[in-house]
């Protein structure tokens, strides 16, 4: 075949990965930025500014659409970019899915109140929001397999594992960002205008990242399945099929481990750092500023370990340190609660900071693990299926479900065993699943997929 005489592209230079990483880093910072302002904004202003109680209908799209409607859109996001991204190049993509995020972000921050427009501000709001989730959905795909494409395979586990540090990032900016205004102005200012700056903050950095994101090149990996593609075309006359269709057709094991692998990783951090706030506040009557500290603590943590979280599975595999982190995480839950029913900053503190760093377990290899698991030609579509399908059923009803548990039982046993199931599935599809630290993302492409071949090698004719 004409396309395997071609010779594989050459691994990025450490000044190139470097800046690359830096590209993807920002933008999922920003991206993650984005995300999180909206629920800290929900749980401030919005609800007074957007859904008022005296009007029934505002407050069952409160109720029904704010948290959810951004993970609902997520799949949808994950779908058209995955497409687009397989078929145009993942650089393409990643710029308008911060352009779409940053766009909606700053859009939010110049809305008209319900008091202004009635029942089209939260209508607008929540089309806003259905935008975030559908760029969310696309933006984590590409940033990682940008990175993973570029790398070499000794160290893709840690560079691809740098895009994963964009969530506790973007946490911690938007949460940082919030406090300060809250603590410089008063609430009447917050609530009149001071709420819409960090919003509108958004918008110079999406000009940053946008900066960064163009100055990168596409991905070697990328452009050399693409010519083979080509290369196969006139050679045979055979189109390829759409992404989706040969992801569903060749990887549909490998969409099922990564939903199952990201069960434990969703349910336990959005039950970690949302539901946590809940659970301190109500049940253990902690202040909400001594909950909020020892979760903005631990996110500084979370972020410092996912690197070498991502360095390790370099070392011994990703899937003995994903099963690290999902075994870690359900055997912590009992104690995790037990800490916080103390009732003291140290203690929550201790809880919080202990599961982040096991959930970084989970979090650090994934990137280069799902990467490692589909063609190039489908890598961007599959990534995204498996990690983004599975949002949908872990983490949107998670801190829903933990908190209908503590109203039904007034107890924390049944939202442990609830993690504890989430972390058991994870496990299941972990050990479902083949080792893939050294496979070379390039030998992927070495048989064609459209005549009903298989679309890879096994994996050990795939080592680096």
């Amino acid at each position: 075949m004409a396309a395997s005489a071609s010779a594989p592209p050459a691994p990025a230079s450490p000044s190139s990965l470097k800046r690359i990483v830096a590209a993807s880093l920002i933008g999922t910072t920003i991206e993650w930025y984005d995300f999180f302002l909206y629920g800290s904004a929900a749980a401030l202003v919005f609800n007074k500014l957007f859904f008022p109680g005296s009007d029934p209908l505002v407050g069952t799209l409160l109720s029904f659409l704010t948290y959810a409607v951004g993970f609902a859109a997520r799949p949808l996001g994950a779908l058209v970019f995955g497409h687009y991204g397989d078929r145009l190049g993942r650089k393409k993509l990643l710029v308008l899915s911060l352009l779409l995020m940053g766009g909606a972000t700053f859009a939010i921050g110049l809305l008209p109140t319900h008091a202004t427009i009635g029942s089209a501000a939260p209508v607008l709001l929540t089309v806003l929001r259905l935008v975030q989730g559908f760029a969310l959905g696309g933006e984590w795909g590409g940033a990682v397999l940008l990175v993973s494409e570029h790398g070499d395979a000794k160290r893709r586990g840690f560079w691809a594992s740098w895009p994963q540090t964009g969530a506790p990032a973007g946490q911690l900016l938007a949460t940082g960002v919030l406090s300060a205004l809250t603590a410089l102005l008063s609430d009447a200012a917050f609530t009149s205008w001071g709420w819409r700056i960090p919003f509108l903050l958004s918008g110079v950095l999406v000009i940053v990242g946008l900066w960064i994101r163009l100055s990168v090149d596409e991905s070697p990996v990328f452009k050399a399945a693409l010519a083979q593609a080509e290369e196969r075309k006139a050679a045979s006359g055979q189109v390829e099929k759409m992404p989706l269709v040969a992801v569903l057709r060749h990887h549909w094991r490998d969409v099922l481990v990564a939903m199952g692998a990201r069960m434990a990783e969703n349910i336990s951090y959005y039950v970690i750092t949302a539901f946590i706030l809940v659970y301190a506040t109500t049940a253990v009557e902690l202040s909400k500023q001594t909950a909020l500290n020892a979760v903005l603590i631990a996110s500084a943590v979370h972020f410092a370990v996912i690197p070498a979280w991502g360095a390790l599975s370099d070392r011994i595999g990703r899937r003995p340190v994903y099963l690290i982190g999902a075994i870690g995480v359900g055997a912590w839950m009992f104690p995790f609660f037990a800490l916080i029913d103390r009732g003291s900053f140290g203690s929550l503190l201790l809880a919080v900071t202990v599961g982040l760093v096991l959930h970084g377990a989970m979090y650090a290899p994934q990137a280069a693990f799902f990467s490692e698991m589909f063609a190039t030609r489908m890598r961007y579509s599959g990534a995204s299926i498996g990690a983004q399908f599975s949002s949908v059923a872990a983490g949107a009803p998670a801190p829903l479900i933990a908190t209908a548990l503590l109203a039904d039982y007034d107890s924390s046993t049944p939202i442990a065993l609830y993690v504890i199931a989430a972390a058991l599935l994870t496990v299941v599809a972990i050990g479902c699943a083949r080792e893939t630290r050294q496979r070379d993302l390039n030998a992927v492409e070495a048989e064609p997929v459209e005549d009903g071949g298989p679309a890879h090698r096994p994996a050990d004719a795939r080592t680096a």
